[in-house]
């Protein structure tokens, strides 16, 4: 051991460390959380008896919220990445319970370009990326829904188009050049926010009566390389875009005030270019199953056409349709943070802080795709019990070819105000006192809408196949003529979305020392939680042609080649790749499809009269008491003894629209017409007591070892507890779907038991292994209802469709239906036939009609029902190569659970989703000039929903794994230049269903570059 190291502290100076860890965890009153930060790089500082190694180090004194006389004492700021990787080892060795974290190497900069890709550095922590970043967290293989996030101790708002019903944070708004360092708190605490089963991860920025004097501004270029794989109609102009962004922290009249400012603007161009089957797969089917969707049985039309049959006992899906997207997308994206402090004495601190954030995205996107309507078919699969078809091939003349745009953006924005108050009564007892207001808006931010799809067509599309052997799925085309069928636009659907969840939440706390060893913590809290999502959808279903083609003068599109812009996924350089696209200015084919139409509302969305409208309140009310003590026994040990009682009310309305009658109105589109629409209210309450238990000791100096058991609890989604009944807009000749929420629901509760042990051998480095085990109640499973409407008909199973059956037609062949009825029963009651397209097959909508069967919906609705056990394993070492500027980081997560979702089985299936292993390796070297960072992430196959779009078949993300690069140069002391490559190896993605050859999306991005510098005043 080096002389003047010890890695374990005298039993009066560890007191005093854990009381200092104790008071930084107190998450649930924020002001600890802030004052805990202590310097620039947060809660995690060595304490002054044992100054770092690695780059520059200072001294500054500070009053960060801490027990005894510890308030006062001085702290080390540190620098540089291996400082940094000393801080958060402190914070994890420290800490009551099971914490990880990362602190920011130096002021505004924190060590990755995206807070949830430094959460993945993590053991334990898993994310899902959305346009090639991370963007929701996964831990423990609890899903992102259920993972509570705060920004310094306060519960934060969420929104998100893209998910309006969840409550998972979207880790993409926030810049991370602010954030000073992030805890996560695996295991339970008395006094924490409740609704991380899996973390609780808290956000944290820098203060300046803790920063002092200083500021800095960094600049950086970023050059994407996905954007040049794009056409030209949906990449932005330029690949390089910038980012700059600055901190300011200033204090005056001997540490009285102090104000703090910080500021960044991101732009980003990027390309994400996927084949996918984006409707899902229909089935599963068993073997010797017949109806809609099944592939032909023995001695029956077609059945020779089937290779390598699937047996009778095994389940089979089949393809809605094939897809290639080409989809650019620019954002910008807007952080800033204003604090202003006042230190009157030093017993009293206060805090007024405004954060905002804005993150702004427009998407341009052209996609070509071709529709199966389960008609005759040609299939060769793999051998079961679960098949999958290698290829399938439909034999269909003059069908649809597909060339679909899209050109819309959103914008969200984040907006928290609040207050602090920090107060030293006497050497024993502190309060504190939180109140923050706080909202996260999504919307519109273009005329066209939020999300939408126009889409055009040529009818001549011949025999359709598809290959499934390769990476991505490969199309072929029989017979295309664009020349005899020229592209027309047919159906639309224009979006107008928004979202917005409203906090208002006050929370009151103080810790009393009792004894000589011992501490009470305590507190109450107050959280109103609002929750709106509302749109509006207009559609047009002409899906056989709008108008015709005359319409549209062919000059509107421009012809290209698809597979260029698949290049890195296998199957792209298949000589069989139909490989005819025909691309289009959206906003000029937009304004022709209204000039042809005379339709202009169809085209253009608005909220003033929303489809649906989602409105949940949740009032929560909590106390806690956690007892606090260390133990001077020969091994000295602390332990923690709290619980917390949380009530919960509910009101939940929605706005629902009433169906007044069903349209048939192309092979398999059944829209609704909705006549009206009503508001209805639904409550519902719960209540939980939550324990913990906190025990941990110090075995040898260097050598401690944990355990921790606690209650926690996750609120449902907001879909699963809405008031009302949505109908989905479109059925099928199967009926209608549609969804009901259950606010009575209870949120699922988690009873976890933590176990670890650590050894710290040196100042930098540990070896560490945990176990965890959860057992989950109450998950919410689904549960479908048939339901029949006592008023509308639909003309499936009516006269006019037995009519047709009786003259020959097949129930799965509805062109043949559909013409008979046509030309049999035109201009009588609910028959309107329109011109015949392109195909020859008549157009035109069938209503029900008296006597016709009433429609029926497959309502899926809510009910605790479910349980699961989880369990797994954490291992961790860190590793600096003694005074050599090389070090390592490397953890793998492994991960278990009982409820898996079952390949072979059918009908609606409950699973824990994000259930995955995990690995991360980063090695680093650091001198006085130099800092390099290479950290390689992977994630093992994991189930991401358990339905796709076409219903009861799972989503499965494939293995993946990242490497990531970034270099810093030293110029000067205050001037430092920087290299960062993201994805160095240009990975791509792959998702599939039931088996890997049902794959539903093969998606691939491209690496990005960033050239920086950063000047320190």
């Amino acid at each position: 051991m080096k002389k003047g190291f010890s890695p374990h502290p005298t039993t009066r100076h560890r007191l005093i460390t854990l009381a200092v860890a104790g008071a930084c965890a107190a998450l649930a009153a924020p002001g600890h959380a802030q004052q805990a930060a202590g310097g620039p790089n947060g809660l995690a500082v060595p304490s002054a008896s044992e100054p770092t190694t690695g780059q520059a180090t200072t001294a500054q004194t500070a009053a960060p919220q801490t027990s005894g006389d510890a308030m006062d004492a001085p702290k080390v700021v540190v620098k540089g990445i291996r400082a940094s990787m000393q801080s958060t080892l402190n914070l994890k060795r420290n800490s009551d319970g099971i914490v990880d974290g990362i602190v920011a190497d130096d002021i505004g900069k924190f060590p990755d370009t995206n807070l949830a890709e430094s959460l993945q550095r993590i053991s334990g922590v898993s994310i899902d990326r959305n346009r090639g970043e991370g963007a929701q967290v996964t831990v423990r293989g609890v899903g992102p829904d259920l993972n509570m996030v705060l920004l310094n101790g306060r519960q934060m708002p969420t929104s998100n188009l893209a998910d309006q019903a969840g409550r998972a944070f979207d880790f993409s708004n926030l810049a991370s050049e602010s954030i000073s360092q992030i805890q996560v708190y695996k295991s339970s605490r008395a006094d924490t926010p409740p609704g991380g089963i899996g973390a609780t991860i808290n956000i944290m920025t820098g203060r300046p009566l803790d920063l002092g004097n200083t500021a800095s501004v960094g600049a950086k270029v970023v050059y994407d390389t996905s954007n040049r794989h794009l056409p030209q109609e949906d990449k932005a102009n330029h690949s390089y875009t910038p980012e700059i962004s600055g901190i300011y922290s200033t204090t005056w009249n001997d540490g009285m005030f102090g104000v703090a400012v910080s500021a960044s603007y991101q732009e980003r161009n990027l390309g994400v270019n996927t084949a996918s089957i984006t409707n899902g797969w229909q089935g599963p089917f068993r073997g010797d199953e017949t109806g809609r969707g099944t592939i032909p049985q023995p001695g029956t039309l077609g059945a020779g056409d089937i290779t390598n049959r699937p047996d009778p006992t095994d389940v089979y899906s089949v393809p809605q349709n094939i897809s290639y997207f080409m989809r650019g997308t620019q954002r910008q994206r807007t952080n800033g943070q204003l604090t202003f402090q006042f230190r009157p004495n030093k017993d009293l601190t206060t805090t007024l802080d405004y954060t905002y954030s804005q993150n702004k995205v427009q998407t341009k996107y052209h996609e070509l795709s071709a529709w199966f309507n389960f008609g005759p078919s040609v299939s060769n699969w793999t051998d079961g019990p679960i098949a999958a078809p290698l290829q399938y091939q439909e034999n269909v003349a003059n069908q649809d070819i597909a060339m679909n745009g899209g050109d819309y953006a959103t914008k969200s924005e984040n907006k928290s105000l609040g207050f602090n108050a920090q107060w030293k009564v006497s050497r024993d007892l502190k309060f504190s006192f939180d109140a923050h207001h706080s909202t996260a808006v999504s919307k519109k931010d273009s005329p066209y809408g939020s999300e939408n799809d126009l889409a055009t067509v040529s009818f001549s599309r011949g025999n359709t196949r598809v290959d499934f052997t390769d990476e991505m799925p490969v199309l072929s085309i029989e017979g295309a003529g664009f020349h005899r069928a020229p592209m027309q636009v047919s159906g639309s659907w224009f979006k107008d979305g928004y979202q917005k969840m409203e906090i208002d939440q006050a929370q009151a706390s103080g810790r009393l020392n009792l004894f000589e060893r011992s501490a009470l913590n305590f507190g109450l809290s107050a959280t109103n939680v609002e929750n709106r999502s509302a749109f509006q959808q207009v559609q047009r279903d002409t899906w056989g042609g709008a108008t015709t083609p005359a319409d549209y003068p062919q000059d509107l599109w421009r012809a290209d080649s698809l597979g260029q812009y698949f290049s890195k996924l296998g199957g792209s350089g298949n000589p069989a790749l139909f490989q005819q696209i025909h691309l289009f200015d959206f906003a000029a084919m937009r304004q022709r499809a209204i000039e042809a139409t005379g339709l202009p509302a169809l085209y253009t969305p608005s909220l003033a009269d929303p489809d649906y409208d989602r409105r949940t309140t949740e009032k929560s009310r909590a106390v806690y008491f956690q007892f606090n003590t260390d133990w001077d026994t020969a091994m000295p040990m602390h332990t923690g003894l709290g619980f917390r009682y949380e009530k919960t009310d509910v009101t939940s309305t929605a706005l629902s629209q009433t169906v007044g009658g069903v349209n048939w109105v192309s092979q398999n589109e059944l829209p609704f017409v909705f006549a009206g629409k009503e508001f209805t209210t639904l409550t519902g309450k719960y209540h939980n007591i939550l324990p913990s238990l906190d025990w941990d000791m110090d075995v040898r100096p260097d050598f401690k070892v944990r355990a921790s058991y606690g209650h926690t609890i996750g609120r449902p989604r907001y879909d699963q507890i809405q008031g009302g009944t949505t109908i989905n807009p479109t059925g099928t000749v199967n009926g209608g779907t549609g969804s009901r929420g259950n606010p009575a629901l209870k949120p699922v509760k988690s009873k976890n038991l933590d176990l670890s042990a650590e050894w710290y051998y040196d100042r930098q480095s540990v070896v560490s292994l945990g176990l965890y085990y959860k057992k989950l109640d109450n998950y919410a499973g689904q549960t479908v209802m048939e339901e029949v409407s006592p008023n509308v008909t639909t003309p499936v199973g009516g006269r006019y469709w037995n009519a047709a059956l009786a003259s020959g037609c097949i129930a799965t062949d509805t062109n043949c239906l559909r013409n008979f009825i046509f030309k049999n029963f035109d201009g009588q009651p609910g028959v309107t036939r329109g011109p015949d397209n392109a195909a020859g097959n008549a157009t035109g909508t069938i209503a029900g009609i008296p006597g016709d069967p009433n429609v029926h919906y497959d309502i899926t609705t809510f009910v605790n029902e479910k349980a699961a056990t989880l369990k797994g394993a954490e291992i961790n070492v860190q590793h600096m190569f003694g005074n050599s500027g090389f070090g390592i980081q490397a953890n793998y997560t492994y991960v278990k659970s009982d409820l898996t979702f079952d390949n072979a089985g059918k009908g609606n299936q409950f699973a824990l989703v994000g259930l995955s292993d995990s690995a991360n390796l980063i090695g680093i070297y650091e001198d006085a000039k130099w800092s390099i960072r290479a950290a390689y992430n992977w994630r093992d196959k994991f189930l991401s929903s358990v339905t796709d779009q076409a219903g009861s078949n799972p989503q499965y993300v494939e293995p993946y794994g990242q490497l990531d690069l970034s270099i810093g140069y030293n110029v000067t002391p205050k001037l430092a230049l920087s290299f960062e490559a993201i994805n160095v190896t240009d990975e791509t993605q792959r998702v599939h269903g039931r088996h890997e050859r049902m794959v539903l999306s093969a998606t691939q991005g491209g690496p990005r570059y960033m050239i920086g510098a950063r000047y320190k005043f």
